[in-house]
C-alpha cells in the first residue's frame, strides 16, 4: 500500500511545480498532531473559519468538529482556503458526540484540556505541553458544555484584566494556539509527524494543488 502511494506522489508531481513541491515539503516539517483542536458546538460559521485559518497558519493539523447541535458551516472568505490543507473530523452520528469525541481522542493519548475562564487550574502559558493534548472551545455564548467538564483532565484559561467575560472564540484559539504552538516549538519536544502521516497528507496536498485530481488520478490507474 505504501508502494502504490508513493508511486502515486511521483506521478502526480509531475503535474506542479518544483516551486510548489518545496512549499509543500516546508510547511509539512512544521505540521503537528502533538496539539489537535476540538470545537463544540460552534454555530457561527465566521468564528469556526477563523479557527481554522489559524490552525493552519500555527501548524495544528487535526481539527475536530463535535455536531450535538450546530453543523460546522465553512465561511470560505473567512478560511482562506485553510480547509484543503487540514484534517477535519465531524462528530454528528451519535447521542452524545462529545463524549465520543474525547473519548477516541483520549484512546490515541490525548489529554483533554478545555478553555474556560472559570476554573483556577492554570493559565495557558503554565499548561504543560510536554504531552499530547486536545485544546477544547464550546460556544460562542455557553462555553463548554457539562460533558466537556467532566471528561477534561486539565482546565485552561487565558488571563484577562478587563470587565468582559471572556474572549471570541476565534482571538481565544489564535491566542492560545500562538502561545502553545511556540512553546513547543522551543521546548525540543519531537512534534514532527511521522514518516508515514507526512506521505499520506503530502498526497492530499498533491490533490489539492492541481486542477481536476480526480481524473488525472483515474487515468494513472486506467494505465497500471
Amino acid at each position: 500500500m505504501q508502494e502504490n502511494t508513493q508511486e502515486l506522489i511521483n506521478y502526480l508531481s509531475g503535474f506542479v511545480s518544483d516551486r510548489r513541491k518545496q512549499r509543500l515539503h516546508d510547511v509539512l516539517e512544521e505540521r503537528m498532531r502533538h496539539m489537535t483542536v476540538v470545537l463544540e458546538d460552534v454555530y457561527q460559521a465566521h468564528n469556526a473559519s477563523a479557527v481554522l485559518r489559524s490552525c493552519d497558519c500555527f501548524g495544528v493539523q487535526d481539527v475536530h468538529f463535535i455536531e450535538n447541535r450546530n453543523n460546522f458551516k465553512i465561511s470560505e472568505d473567512v478560511s482562506m482556503g485553510s480547509t484543503q490543507w487540514l484534517s477535519i473530523y465531524k462528530y454528528r452520528e451519535k447521542e452524545n458526540n462529545t463524549k465520543k469525541c474525547l473519548q477516541d481522542l483520549k484512546s490515541k493519548g490525548y489529554r483533554i484540556v478545555a478553555t474556560t475562564p472559570h476554573k483556577d487550574d492554570c493559565t495557558i502559558s503554565e499548561l504543560d505541553v510536554s504531552k499530547p493534548f486536545a485544546l477544547v472551545f464550546g460556544t460562542e455564548i455557553d462555553g463548554i458544555t457539562q460533558d466537556v467538564f467532566e471528561v477534561a483532565d486539565e482546565f485552561v484559561k487565558i488571563p484577562m484584566y478587563g470587565f468582559t467575560e471572556s474572549f471570541n472564540i476565534s482571538v481565544s484559539a489564535a491566542l492560545c494556539m500562538y502561545e502553545l504552538t511556540t512553546r513547543i516549538r522551543k521546548q525540543n519536544i519531537p512534534y514532527q509527524l511521522s514518516e508515514k502521516e507526512k506521505e499520506e497528507i503530502y498526497l492530499e496536498w498533491l490533490k489539492a494543488s492541481i486542477s481536476k485530481p480526480d481524473l488525472i488520478i483515474k487515468d494513472y490507474y486506467s494505465k497500471k
